[in-house]
């Protein structure tokens, strides 16, 4: 699909903001920032602002998400945990919140959401995608011997399941973020009325469901910058991945590769089981499942979201769905929503991650 294939008609911009005119009176409004209005500056500023840190430090526990297969070694995930004092933690609701591509635990947003949900109480749990994480050297990549993808939603489960399992969790929440958004919305589509009962809620933050669209659109002229950065390092990963498991890639795979769609067509599909690239953003895209979704769902868009795209009959599928509810706002850029800071109502300028605590807490 080309760039220009997804850019909006005004008809269809209007149709969104009338579709969506009566905004839930439960959930505050998005005002951004003064002087950040632009899409590209809300993106920009919102992934290098600090977050205020105040947890404790973490629990680190490798989970296995694909056991050992022939002579491969088992594919495991680090994840970063926050738990509450016992004989409570089982009974207090626990947040798994997941990064977008090449993010980790460590992502500003992530450390933003740990926080606003620690101190409610929750129990938090920072994942991992397969290779990603702040180990020192190769250790994360080390850890599988396999690259991650947006279609391993089955990630998510495991280390939902593990945890349930491991301390008797009775409520979750996944909460995910552009990639991770996508991989969350995926996991609950497939889940459908066979979710465990312990999946109490779902957000997706400027979820990246529609991959073909989005990918196409990271390849506009205006958005280059971000690409250029995905690539470069994506490259520089999978170039260290083939040194440290030389039997399972060929390097030169990556040479000439200038755009995530080259990427995905050239080493993701090839390594990962797909036909192509766009056999990729179709079997991987929460896009195809978004009307199986049963779990309480929140989804939070900006129209002036840079690169990620959302279609007409992707937004239709969410409009008719009454599990999901769609905040989609006109300006927040990729996963920032800047806002003003109000002490007065304990705001700190993070809109996105606040109606996310208040969703969540809803339900859980």
């Amino acid at each position: 699909m080309s760039p220009g294939a997804v850019a909006k008609t005004r008809t269809e911009r209007d149709t969104e903001v009338s579709a969506h005119s009566q905004w839930p009176t439960e959930y505050p409004r998005f005002t951004p920032r003064r002087w950040m209005s632009n899409g590209h500056l809300q993106t920009i500023l919102g992934n290098f602002l600090p977050r205020t840190d105040v947890l404790p430090e973490p629990v680190a526990e490798m989970v296995e998400v694909s056991p050992a297969h022939g002579s491969q070694i088992a594919s495991q995930v680090l994840c970063e945990c926050h738990w509450q004092a016992l004989p409570r933690r089982p009974d207090r609701p626990t947040a798994i919140i997941l990064h977008g591509l090449e993010g980790s635990s460590r992502s500003q947003y992530v450390i933003g959401n740990a926080n606003k949900l620690w101190r409610a109480g929750w129990n938090v749990i920072r994942m991992n995608m397969r290779n990603c994480g702040p180990g020192r050297g190769d250790q994360m990549l080390r850890l599988t011997p396999t690259l991650y993808h947006s279609g391993l939603s089955q990630d998510v489960e495991r280390v939902m399941q593990h945890f349930v399992a491991r301390q008797g969790l009775q409520s979750v929440a996944l909460i995910g973020y552009s990639m991770g958004g996508n991989l969350v919305l995926k996991l609950a589509g497939d889940l459908g009325g066979n979710a465990p009962p312990q999946l109490r809620a779902v957000v997706g933050v400027s979820p990246a469901l529609d991959l073909a669209a989005s990918a196409d659109a990271l390849h506009e002229p205006w958005n280059r910058i971000y690409e250029r950065k995905f690539v470069r390092d994506l490259l520089r990963r999978f170039r260290r991945k083939a040194q440290l498991f030389p039997r399972a890639y060929d390097p030169h795979r990556a040479d000439h590769v200038t755009s995530l769609r080259e990427f995905d067509e050239r080493i993701t599909a090839l390594y990962c089981g797909f036909q192509s690239a766009d056999d990729y953003y179709h079997r991987a895209a929460a896009a195809r499942v978004l009307d199986r979704i049963a779990a309480p769902t929140l989804l939070i868009h900006s129209q002036d979201d840079p690169f990620v795209r959302m279609l007409p009959e992707s937004r239709r599928a969410i409009a008719d769905n009454p599990k999901i509810v769609f905040l989609l706002t006109s300006h927040g850029g990729h996963c920032a929503f800047l806002e003003p800071s109000d002490r007065s109502t304990g705001g700190d300028g993070y809109w996105a991650e606040r109606t996310t605590l208040r969703f969540v807490s809803a339900h859980a």
